[in-house]
């Protein structure tokens, strides 16, 4: 009988091969927990919860986890696909230990996410100071994100609800600092919330910031260094004032809800009185304006608060809605920064757009959905989740360059992690041959070489 006619190659496979590593380069990965000291800190943190004859430390177990989230498991299960490259990763846990260990994080409550996270903090000051000009304080300033976002849930899950978009799971409330335009962004806070919790829940908002902060490095929370930066899910009373109180160290861009108050006003402005908005480049930005809010629009609001409007014409096909005046789509932030151009403003506040970019990022990265059942367990796979993601943004920071440095985790996976390698014994070291026709190996090497040229954590 004939053979049918293919386009691609036929290949004998037989299962007997050796030395051969699948996922080769996660060794980036592996390298970049070495250089920061990650399992070291979080194994400090974590010694309390170690038993007296356990085989396997509870930090390396927890590394374990989010190098497997990283690579792009979705489950404790995922952490697999370490444990059958132990030449590379080393002894990984067995199943029941990895769930027996989440169960006792879990148990601790509040105690052992506070350790996780002061492990996090401790290391996310440490690459900072690494990565020198690459670090997300070059400019002065660190941004900081907050957006939450919608986490379904496919079986009955405790905290588990129905969601403001008719669907059903969970809604995170989450923070990230803004690398900027060089590279992408990396968690600093994930407060899990049930799925109908409110957008614009002011207690939830102030609780997330204050997570995020205490991941900064202390330099940061003084001389409005740090700019929070929110949707108009930010901008209440209660929470706008908590921003303003703390003014001397924080600096706000929140968005704001067109009120009928703040819609009248716009009616008012002269022609005039509008600027027109600008772009990165600084070039103006056709078809859009900006205007600054004054007077009685402001009773009621914290001292220095400024209120800047955008309006512009709508892309075609566009719906207005009733808030929008004239044919014009019509927005608003507050802030509290002064003596800034206020096309710059609303230039910096539109940039937080980067952060639906973050979220994707995390979707792809362990929060599609959350596997386990109980919320104390879920707290805790949010920690790990942020782990991976403090990886995926690491890893570029310090070894990465050009464009490569502004890979989402999918890309990262596809060209660098799965790469495969060759594993060759010779002496006393252990090398990894990575394929010569691999069009990514180079990049590979060469970050891996960047690496070698940091210092070892003390």
């Amino acid at each position: 009988m004939r053979e049918p006619i293919s386009s691609y190659p036929r290949v004998r496979v037989q299962g007997d091969g050796r030395q051969a590593v699948s996922q080769g380069g996660a060794v980036l990965l592996l390298e970049t927990v070495r250089k920061i000291g990650l399992d070291q800190a979080i194994s400090a943190q974590l010694a309390a919860w170690r038993k007296p004859r356990a085989v396997h430390d509870p930090g390396k177990v927890l590394v374990d986890l989010a190098l497997a989230v990283a690579l792009g498991g979705d489950c404790l299960a995922d952490v697999a696909m370490l444990r059958c490259e132990p030449s590379v990763f080393g002894p990984v846990a067995s199943d029941p230990t990895v769930s027996r260990l989440i169960d006792t994080l879990a148990g601790s409550g509040e105690k052992a996410l506070q350790a996780i996270r002061s492990a996090r903090a401790e290391v996310r000051s440490r690459v900072w100071s690494l990565a020198g000009e690459n670090a997300p304080d070059a400019g002065g300033q660190v941004t900081v994100d907050l957006d939450g976002v919608l986490v379904i849930a496919h079986s009955d899950k405790e905290a588990a609800a129905a969601t403001w978009k008719k669907t059903y799971g969970h809604h995170p409330l989450t923070a990230f600092v803004d690398h900027g335009p060089g590279g992408t962004g990396e968690p600093v806070a994930a407060l899990l919330r049930p799925g109908n919790a409110g957008s614009n829940t002011a207690a939830d908002h102030i609780a997330t910031a204050q997570l995020a902060l205490a991941q900064l490095p202390k330099k940061y929370r003084r001389g409005r260094r740090t700019l929070i930066r929110t949707d108009s899910a930010g901008g209440t009373h209660d929470f706008v004032s908590w921003l303003a109180r703390r003014g001397r160290w924080l600096s706000y861009s929140v968005g704001m809800v067109i009120t009928e108050t703040i819609h009248q006003h716009v009616l008012k402005i002269p022609a005039s009185a509008w600027t027109p908005a600008v772009e990165t480049g600084g070039e103006v930005r056709d078809g859009a304006w900006v205007a600054e809010l004054t007077g009685d629009v402001l009773e009621g609001w914290p001292k220095g608060m400024r209120l800047i409007v955008r309006k512009e014409r709508p892309h075609p096909g566009a719906q207005l809605r009733i808030t929008d005046a004239e044919g014009m789509r019509i927005t608003c932030f507050a802030t509290n920064t002064a003596e800034r151009p206020i096309a710059r403003l609303e230039l910096r506040h539109r940039l937080r757009a980067r952060a639906e970019d973050r979220i994707r990022a995390a979707r792809a990265t362990g929060l599609r959905n959350l596997p386990l059942h109980r919320t104390a367990q879920n707290k805790v796979w949010l920690e790990i989740v942020q782990i991976a993601l403090d990886l995926l943004a690491w890893m570029p920071m310090l070894a990465l360059t050009g464009q490569a440095r502004l890979w989402e985790p999918r890309r990262l996976r596809l060209r660098l992690f799965s790469a495969a390698g060759q594993l060759v014994t010779t002496g006393r070291r252990r090398i990894l041959r990575l394929a010569r026709h691999w069009p990514w190996t180079y990049e590979i090497t060469g970050a891996l070489e960047r690496l070698t040229l940091l210092p070892n954590p003390d």
